[in-house]
């Protein structure tokens, strides 16, 4: 026998970094969510550990921006090394802030940032989070979805009710099965082994970025993620499984490259072996991402392989796309077709890099001797590798991801405005979180809404209509850092969405505001 626990316009199943996001960008919207999440707590264990400046800008949003600064530590890049960790090829990241405020590639530690995050959904009268609590069984009608979840002590069940589900519960998720919905597998299948080790006193004399160990027989990866915490992981052969390298001495021959030599070398005892854990790196895609009022996000969408730390990202970057879609659809504001675009550009977007984080696993790791050999011949000859592709090439100098692909939400505004070339430069692509007073952002002047970015003065009737639509009118002047980027895309104006791509731009304010959509995000009106 079930009872009924709660209503919601949004439930959201799994309370992982993804779900939490998701709900406190429905909350910025207005809209009330219930979180169904399995772990009482937050899960204890290092998992995700890179994040790029997108991302973490996205974090920001969520209200999480100066709590991840101070519990991140920015990474100088990628170097990929061979067995006797000989810098074969390095890769820089630039650690200002100009672009979005936040180094271009940081790292972390998970369980940090959940912490982050729960503290941030607790401040949020919109949002009601259930823990202790499996899912059973998911059921829809032409109005509503119900959720059925059991307390794994007591066996008692209850039900939730929604308009919405979006199910955020990771790779072997409850909602994608219940769906029907099967992968789209890139083929790219591999067990590691994941260390997260704890050095006592001191720190490991070692370059602050990340190291790619590029050995066919033993490739891996070496990473500090934080002040006294580092992570290794290796590929494991046949026959090896994690449970071969629970203790310290088991992890030493693997990790001891790094430990230093002779009286230099950091004594065994003053390491500690947090967690020894395997790891299966997938590459997948799901095949539907929305079934009727069903929708999926984060681990429970796409698998990808942590080549290019975008796995934890690529989750914070549905719940930016989503939340005021489907606060658009509860408000009333834009016709549930809408959700269509979710998958429309999240999908392609999230398979690029997934192919791109097989590509570049590859390129380090595979081939044989023959690969190792190449990548040995020196610097040169790998830096001539990876450059000469080019989807690799831009992503280890540049940590900006591809622009979103153009969806119906754009198609009119691109066939509708004259000047072509401006449209195609910025649409699509992330507005710069440059500054616009002297210590204050794009973002932190807009919040989570549409905004018209202009150089062009604007009339008191264009000011009343964007107003009247829920946005934010920002006039610049053409050598302020957005007034510079506009004029870099030869235009005058452009339209922001709430995720902060842009939606339209052109020659002339007059051009582009009218472009504003129904779908507003207006200030909170909770629902």
């Amino acid at each position: 026998m079930s009872t009924a626990e709660s209503t919601a316009p949004v439930l959201i199943a799994g309370g992982g970094p993804t779900g939490l996001s998701l709900a406190c960008l429905l909350a910025e919207s207005g809209v009330r969510s219930t979180i169904l999440e399995r772990w009482p707590e937050c899960y204890p264990l290092p998992r995700a550990v890179h994040m790029d400046d997108e991302v973490a800008r996205m974090l920001s949003m969520v209200g999480v921006g100066d709590g991840f600064a101070g519990i991140s530590r920015p990474a100088r890049g990628l170097r990929l090394v061979d067995r006797d960790l000989r810098v074969l090829a390095e890769f820089p990241r630039e650690l200002s802030l100009d672009r979005d405020g936040f180094p271009s590639a940081s790292m972390y530690n998970q369980p940090d940032l959940e912490v982050l995050l729960r503290t941030e959904v607790a401040q949020r009268p919109e949002i009601t989070v259930v823990t202790g609590v499996e899912l059973r069984d998911v059921l829809q009608d032409a109005g509503s979805v119900a959720v059925t979840v059991a307390d794994p002590g007591t066996g008692a069940l209850s039900v939730h009710r929604g308009r919405w589900l979006v199910g955020c519960d990771g790779a072997n998720s409850l909602v994608r099965r219940t769906c029907g919905t099967g992968w789209q597998d890139f083929g790219f299948r591999q067990r590691w082994l994941v260390l997260d080790v704890d050095l006592r006193d001191g720190e490991l004399d070692q370059w602050e970025g990340v190291q790619q160990l590029c050995d066919s027989r033993r490739p891996g990866t070496y990473m500090r993620i934080g002040e006294h915490s580092y992570r290794w992981e290796f590929r494991l052969d046949d026959g090896e499984a994690a449970t071969d390298f629970t203790t310290l001495d088991a992890v030493l021959p693997l990790i001891r490259p790094w430990l230093g030599s002779g009286a230099d070398a950091v004594p065994a005892t003053d390491l500690v072996l947090v967690r020894s854990a395997e790891y299966a790196f997938r590459s997948c895609v799901a095949q539907r991402w929305r079934t009727g009022r069903i929708l999926l996000a984060g681990d429970a969408a796409h698998l990808t392989p942590p080549f290019i730390g975008q796995g934890l990202g690529a989750g914070q970057r549905d719940a930016a796309n989503l939340a005021w879609k489907l606060a658009a659809v509860i408000h009333g504001t834009a016709p549930s077709s809408i959700l269509d675009t979710y998958e429309a550009e999240r999908r392609p977007h999230a398979t690029a890099l997934i192919r791109l984080a097989v590509l570049l696993g590859r390129v380090m790791t595979g081939g044989g001797t023959t690969g190792d050999h190449l990548r040995g011949s020196g610097m040169g000859a790998v830096v001539r590798m990876v450059n000469h592709i080019p989807a690799i090439s831009r992503f280890t100098h540049d940590s900006a991801t591809p622009p979103l692909r153009r969806t119906r939400l754009w198609s009119a505004a691109r066939n509708m405005l004259p000047d072509r070339s401006a449209n195609h430069r910025l649409v699509g692509r992330l507005a710069p979180n440059a500054l616009v007073e002297s210590t204050i952002r794009l973002d932190a002047c807009t919040g989570y809404r549409f905004n018209v970015i202009t150089l062009d003065e604007p009339s008191p009737e264009q000011e009343r209509e964007v107003a009247r639509r829920g946005a934010v009118l920002l006039r610049v002047g053409p050598t302020s850092p957005l007034g510079w980027w506009l004029r870099q895309a030869k235009a005058r104006a452009a339209v922001i969405r709430p995720d902060r791509t842009v939606l339209a731009a052109g020659p002339s304010l007059s051009k582009v505001y009218n472009h504003l959509p129904a779908t507003l995000v207006t200030a909170k009106e909770t629902v």
